[in-house]
């Protein structure tokens, strides 16, 4: 339903409608809002509000035993911490949309072409664009310096694609090219509300009368560059918010780790627990004051306001909250903080994920979810950008049974010098294979006959800047490669007007007439030129793909089409992309016969498509087999590597991408997701519910939730990962399967799958497809792209990633972490990600254990204390405690540790697998750590008081006084918690070394100077302690008892773990140990196995019919025509004189830079 309404030139009209403006703020907060919404978000933790509840307790005399100070310092230092990343984070949001907001564009306003910020476009203005400038709202795509309304953009900020597109505007608006046309211009746009929808539009035109239909051929969307165009003229539809780029966007997910949700559910636990604690402390204290408190009433009343054994129990409750809420100190959160802070500048600066050819760096832009980096288990991935580096090379062809480019992967051997003898050779073009070259100098007919193929059947535009100097503009990449290989062996595509093709065919102009493009489409999966040479024969030439081109052939081709079909195999198997190419000879009669049929065809008004399917059909029969091409869609450095590590960490990848299923299988196949080992790859293409239910279900039925696990082990990683079932499924098909009643069906069969690969999907189903995952499997997810289509998906999944580079920046700017290329994603995991949970988990581990030591000696003291609330130790120590004494140890271990260095976790990938099975820390290991916890504090407590209630001091006096107790338990506590972390920590640097000694020292230090007469006599009521830390160490029976203590509290760990490791040891432990590297060398792998096409095409229909309709010509071009006399010398001499040296040459690096003139779907 069509329900927006804009009118050009017409600000006030519109301005009824309360339309977006074209000012984007992608920030939280301003000056005013920034306190109380950063406040209200930070207590929505659970932590915050029960250090607040706290604090507000310690307030009331009553009731607190310790100071208000002990716990406001360091609640006011996390929120202000917080609240300075934050704003942080949001000035630099507000600095980038104060950068887009203040860029200029030209608005038509009062017939004046006027400079306007973009924040200040309106939708209804009319904005005139300049070559190479950014697209600053959805537009209306009006008129064009180009002939016809046609205009050039680049869409890498969308979509991820540097090829060039074409859009085009209604013929009845092309002619407004001058401003005081545009002006009068008052054309009123119906069309739908705004959506997220990159690839559709729906829109109608009412002016003068008459209503035009719109489509999404004819807009500009924001965030597009106008490329090879003067200027145009747009009438702006979308603007700010409304765009698609920000619709894609959509807002900032707060995310938060596994073990974040984990800690707020521990931290409700532990209160329970403190309740639980303070109740039996309050009914202890209810009836001691009963029984025995009574008795002291004459001369040690109650403190009013209390008047019975109830409210005193009462309060002595709150008293006790307040004392044992130390399990959950508030510093567990700053150190928490501190650790990922510490993490994430280590992938910041790790050197092995720098891009030195980008110049980038990898960014951790969050430091929130580190851990979770550890925990991996489904990657989401984009293809093109992403896996791909979307460049085409023409690598290997076959050609009359004799295959060629077999050479080029041997070391040493030079790319061929095509210059010294082709003036109009493409520098950057490689190729190794010097047969070929010879075959083309001796002149073998079915090789020249090949390259003629490919320069002329085709539908690329030709554009000569300077003399000699050719540009191509390819509507696909793969045309591009090969015509640029063609030109290279001196069959040289110059132009083309609607009814000729002009090549320079080894230094000899020959202009071909065209007589008919039969054009491609996914159905047809072929595309064929009639054209007649300049000795009047008329010649069909065909590509496609070899499943279809052999059907078609004449019966004489057996034999050569059994050989090429062993070369296709073997392309296949290497990745690289086929077609096969032949010719056809026509008769006059024939073509004059069969053109009358596809006039006929062509101007009929009803099943127009289908009866020129029929034409073409019959005219591309008996076709004579010349070869095939097989075309390497260069993948990112490491990427089969990558897939093949990650998959031995169990961690599953699906590639969900807008590219058509065949691009996308080959793809599958290049980087090793797909084998032909595997027990079989399901196609889910059905269009209707039924038909996509039935084939689940069959393939439910097929594949086993589990695949048997391997009897040996493999004898290469790649070769490991071979196997099992795959699953392929469509867009539309997979429309159906996310319904409600059907997604549970798809996500079994897909997750019973070694790889799953989605074609043909919109943005928003590449996040509804994560969203499925995350909600069912409650499994860890990360996705990665690198165009506007991937932001849902990365801001759906747990851990989105964002491939910086030449294909814009929405991804990484809606990402938590970013860098260059895709290999970087299994240091990522294996080494940082897993690093990032192993420290945090014994981080939390140490830390729940000596506060639980810590706190519960409390406990027990309050049986010997009448329940009075009394602490063990003075305030000074509580305070001190986890900011001096235990902090930094704590901290060096869960920044540093490591249990293998880095070289074997990428070596052994299964040492990933703890973090997904989150074996590390979890409710149980909680319970174990504070079971620990517990015990120590018994030790801690009874061992001095049944040791001290005895003794005496060399002179006699009895040590059995509160302070000597207290010192000696405070000091048995901080050397048994260092001895403790000096076992727990893993990896040893002169930090921890420094952090753990350096802490005892410290306490030592701090003791006897809180101890000292110097600071009594400063502040006597605050330094009640003088002289006790000296009398007491100095006696030997504490250091006996301290040892004694010491000794208990660690015997049991070591002899547990010393059993562990011998009975039951993990895999980072004999990894640590093993000496050698015996990781697998990871190569390209040969294919076995049955025939499998190799066929791709990324070409789109109806390019044909735009060139032989002349309306995307230029005038320059229809008169390079006439150009025949130009360089006319043969080249043949110096050919011949160059190919004796044709050994002695250089080699260049491999670019291609191609335009694609036709609509793309997501890529």
């Amino acid at each position: 339903t069509f329900c927006k309404r804009v009118r050009a030139n017409d600000r006030d009209y519109n301005e009824k409608f309360q339309y977006a403006s074209n000012c984007i703020m992608t920030s939280k907060y301003n000056i005013i809002t920034f306190l109380p919404v950063n406040l209200f978000e930070q207590f929505q933790e659970v932590a915050n509000t029960y250090f607040l509840f706290l604090l507000i307790l310690q307030l009331i005399p009553q009731i607190s035993s310790l100071s208000w100070f002990t716990t406001i310092v360091p609640l006011v230092l996390v929120l202000s911490i917080t609240a300075v990343k934050d704003a942080t984070d949001d000035y630099f949001r507000h600095k980038s949309d104060n950068q887009v907001n203040n860029r200029q564009s030209q608005v038509l306003i009062g017939g004046i072409l006027q400079k306007e910020k973009w924040m200040n476009v309106r939708v209804g203005d009319i904005i005139k664009l300049e070559n190479n400038q950014f697209v600053a709202a959805d537009l209306l795509l009006l008129s064009s310096s180009e002939p016809h309304g046609l205009c050039y953009i680049e869409t890498a900020e969308l979509d991820g694609e540097t090829n060039m597109k074409v859009r085009q505007s209604l013929s009845v608006t092309s002619e407004l090219g001058d401003p005081n046309n545009l002006a009068q211009f008052d054309g009123e746009v119906v069309c739908e509300p705004p959506n997220n929808k990159l690839d559709r539009f729906c829109g109608t035109l009412y002016w003068k009368d008459c209503k035009y239909p719109l489509s999404n051929q004819n807009m500009l969307l924001r965030g597009c560059v106008l490329r090879n165009t003067e200027s145009c003229y747009g009438l702006v539809i979308f603007a700010g918010p409304d765009t698609k780029l920000m619709q894609n966007s959509g807002r900032t997910k707060f995310k938060r780790t596994s073990i974040d949700r984990l800690m707020n559910t521990l931290v409700l636990w532990i209160f329970g627990f403190l309740v639980c604690m303070g109740v039996i402390l309050a009914i202890g204290n209810a009836v001691w004051e009963k029984e025995v408190g009574a008795l002291f009433q004459s001369f040690l009343p109650w403190d009013p306001p209390v008047d019975n054994f109830l409210f005193s129990a009462f309060l002595s409750f709150w008293s006790y909250v307040i004392i044992l809420n130390t399990v959950v100190p508030i510093s567990l959160y700053v150190s928490v903080e501190v650790i990922r802070l510490g993490h994430s500048y280590f992938i910041n600066w790790d050197r092995r994920m720098f891009c030195s050819r980008s110049n980038t760096a990898a960014e951790a832009r969050t430091t929130t979810l580190n851990e979770e980096l550890g925990q991996v288990e489904y990657i989401f991935s984009d293809k093109t950008g992403t896996l791909t580096q979307n460049i085409m090379t023409f690598n290997k062809c076959s050609i009359n049974g004799h295959t060629y480019g077999e050479e080029q992967h041997m070391a040493r051997v030079q790319a061929l010098d095509f210059s010294a003898w082709n003036p109009l050779a493409a520098r950057d073009f490689c190729f190794y294979d010097q047969s070929l070259l010879d075959a083309v100098m001796e002149g073998e007919p079915a090789v020249h006959e090949f390259f003629r193929v490919l320069s002329l059947c085709h539908t690329v535009m030709s554009e000569e800047k300077s003399e000699g100097e050719l540009l191509y503009k390819a509507q696909s990449p793969d045309e591009g490669a090969l015509v640029t290989a063609a030109r290279n062996f001196g069959f040289v595509f110059r132009s083309r007007t609607p009814g000729t093709v002009t090549t320079q065919e080894l230094g000899k102009a020959v202009t071909y007439t065209l007589l008919a493009i039969l054009d491609f489409n996914n159905i047809r999966k072929r595309m064929s030129v009639i054209v007649r040479n300049p000795e009047g024969r008329i010649r069909l030439y065909c590509k496609g793909a070899d499943t279809v081109l052999f059907e078609r052939l004449h019966s004489c081709n057996h034999e050569l089409m059994n050989v090429t079909s062993d070369h296709l195999n073997e392309y296949a198997g290497d990745g690289l992309r086929t077609l096969a190419v032949a010719y056809r000879d026509l008769s006059e009669e024939q073509w004059e016969e069969w053109s009358e049929h596809f006039r006929g065809a062509d101007k009929a008004t009803d099943c127009r498509d289908d009866r020129l399917a029929a034409a073409y059909e019959e005219i591309e029969q008996d076709m004579m087999l010349l070869g095939a091409t097989a075309i390497e869609d260069k993948l990112q450095e490491g990427v089969p590597e990558t897939i093949a590590i990650l998959s031995l960490a169990n961690i599953k990848i699906w590639v969900l991408t807008g590219d058509k299923q065949e691009t996308a299988v080959n793809i599958g196949y290049s980087c090793k997701m797909l084998t032909d080992d595997m027990t079989e790859i399901f196609i889910v293409n059905g269009h209707t519910v039924q038909s996509v239910r039935e084939e689940l279900r069959y393939n439910g039925d097929v594949c086993p939730s589990k695949c048997p696990p391997p009897q040996a082990p493999p004898p290469s990683l790649l070769e490991s990962i071979s196997g099992e079932f795959a699953l392929i499924i469509s867009g539309h098909s997979l429309a159906h399967a996310l319904e409600a009643d059907m997604e549970r069906e798809f996500l079994e069969t897909a997750c019973a799958c070694r790889a799953v690969i989605c074609c043909r999907v919109t943005p928003l189903q590449k996040a509804l497809v994560v969203e499925l995952v995350k909600r069912h499997k409650k499994a860890v997810t990360l996705a990665i792209g690198d165009g506007a289509n991937d932001v849902s998906m990365i801001k759906t999944a747990h851990i989105g990633v964002g491939i910086s580079g030449q294909e814009g920046i929405q991804a990484v700017l809606a990402s938590d972490y970013s860098f260059s290329q895709f290999r970087f994603l299994q240091r990522l995991l294996l080494v940082h990600g897993r690093w990032s949970y192993l420290r945090m988990c014994r981080f939390l581990c140490y830390f729940f254990y000596k506060n639980f030591a810590f706190t519960m000696v409390h406990f027990w003291f309050g049986f010997f204390c009448g329940f009075s609330a009394q602490t063990v130790y003075d305030q000074y120590f509580i305070t001190l405690y986890n900011i001096v004494y235990t902090s930094l140890p704590v901290l060096a271990m869960g920044i540093f540790d490591q249990d293998v260095p880095e070289q074997r976790s990428l070596e052994y990938p299964k040492l990933y697998e703890p973090g997904q099975l989150n074996l590390l820390f979890n409710k149980r290991e909680f319970f174990i750590c504070i079971a620990q916890g517990i015990y120590t504090s018994v030790v801690l407590f009874f061992i001095p008081y049944g040791v001290l209630s005895h003794a005496t001091q060399s002179n006699g006096v009895p040590l059995a006084d509160y302070q000597t107790f207290a010192v000696t338990t405070a000091t048995a506590l901080v050397i048994v918690v260092s001895v403790q972390i000096a076992l727990d920590t893993g990896y040893w640097t002169a930090i921890n070394h420094f952090f753990i000694w350096g802490s005892l020292g410290t306490y030592f230090t701090i003791l006897f100077a809180m101890h000292s007469s110097i600071l009594f006599n400063i502040f006597p009521k605050q330094f009640h302690f003088l002289g006790d830390a000296h009398n007491t160490l100095g006696q030997p029976v504490v250091w006996l008892t301290i040892a004694l203590a010491t000794v208990i509290c660690i015997a049991p760990v070591l002899a547990f773990r010393f059993l562990k490791l011998d009975l039951k040891p993990q895999l980072s432990d004999t990894k640590k140990r093993k000496p050698g590297a015996s990781g697998s060398t990871l190569g390209r792998l040969g294919r076995g196995g049955s025939r499998r096409s190799g066929y791709a095409f990324a070409h789109q229909e109806g390019f044909g019919e735009l060139i032989t309709s002349g309306k995307n010509m230029r005038l320059s071009s229809l008169a390079l025509a006439t150009f025949a006399s130009r360089h006319s010398s043969s080249w043949i001499d110096t050919l011949q004189k160059v190919i004796l040296n044709s050994f002695n040459i250089s080699q260049y690096t491999v670019f291609t830079f191609f335009y694609e003139l036709n609509e793309s779907f997501f890529i």
